[in-house]
Formats: structure tokens, sequence, C-alpha cells
């Protein structure tokens, strides 16, 4: 599946103050990961950019859009989408992007076995956990750890896990 190159980044929940600042609802990994993108676009084709300055507040960003300097203009942005630049993100190694993941074929690291696909990722407190589909519609929840899950390749769409005892079965 081709990659987006223009990211959903948060929405635009209600104003701040009465000069035209924002509360926007990060939808990134955090508030403080939000407030650091200096550009951001009002479109996900990304053409039209827009500079912005934020700073977190508890769970949310607030931001300062170039050109609105009033509560009125800010007020009639709520439900608006910001979108960020795919070449402004910069992830470390072995992290990817959710949207990345979900649709990837899931396959054996040994034997090249097809389990299914990959539908949704959950954060949970020690792990992500990848939840696959199987052909026959099951659902099976893997944990993203490095002993299951051997490689990711975003360009090839193929996630390859080595199966621990019990993640097919009811084997325990």
């Amino acid at each position: 599946m081709p990659q987006k190159a223009y990211l959903e980044a948060g929405e635009i929940v209600n104003t701040h103050g009465v000069r035209g600042e924002v509360r926007v609802q990060p939808w990134c990994d955090s508030a403080e990961q939000f407030a650091g993108f200096k550009k951001l676009y009002w479109d996900a084709e990304g053409t039209q950019p827009v500079k912005v300055k934020g700073r977190p507040h508890k769970q949310m960003a607030l931001v300062t859009l170039e050109g609105i300097t009033t509560v009125e203009e800010a007020q009639a942005l709520r439900g608006k989408i910001l979108y960020v630049s795919r070449k402004d993100l910069h992830l470390p190694k072995d992290r990817y992007l959710v949207q990345d993941l979900i649709g990837m074929a899931v396959v054996d690291a040994d034997n090249g076995t097809m389990y299914g696909h990959l539908t949704d990722v959950s954060q949970t407190g020690a792990n992500p956990v990848y939840h696959m589909q199987t052909p026959d519609g099951r659902e099976v929840l893997i944990p993203a750890i490095p002993q299951v899950v051997i490689s990711i390749d975003t360009k090839a769409d193929v996630l390859q896990l080595r199966p621990m005892k019990g993640l097919f079965d009811d084997e325990i």
C-alpha cells in the first residue's frame, strides 16, 4: 500500500484565550511531539501550508496558527484536521506509523506461511499489541516483542513473525 505523504496530525477542538490560539487534540505520540512541529497543512495534499507555534498543555497542544489572530477566527476552525508532512517526522529506527502497519501481510519468518493481515494496533503499558485477522476471519493478538516480531518491511508491506507456543491455538 502506498504511503501517504501527508498524515493527520490532530484536530482543532476548541479555542484558547482571546488572541486566536487553538486547542489541538494530537493524533501523534504526544502533545510534546505535536507542539514541536513548525509547519502543518490544512489539507491532505499539502497544498495549503500554515506556520505554527505550539506548546504542550496536559494531553493537548495549544497552537498559534499563522494568520489567525482573533477568538472568532479560531472558533471557526473547530473540528478542522491539521496534517503533517511525512518528511517532517523523524522516527527512530524500528519505530513505525500505525497507518503504515495496517493491512500488512503477516507471514512466518522461517517458512513463509501466510497467517493473515494486520488490522489494528493497541497500545498497552508494556508493548504494543498487533491485531491480525486470519483468512478464516479469526482475530489473533500478537505481542509486538522482538522474540515474536522478527522484521517489519514497510516497502514490501510484510511483517515476519516467529509465533510463540499457543499464539495460534489453545496450547498451554
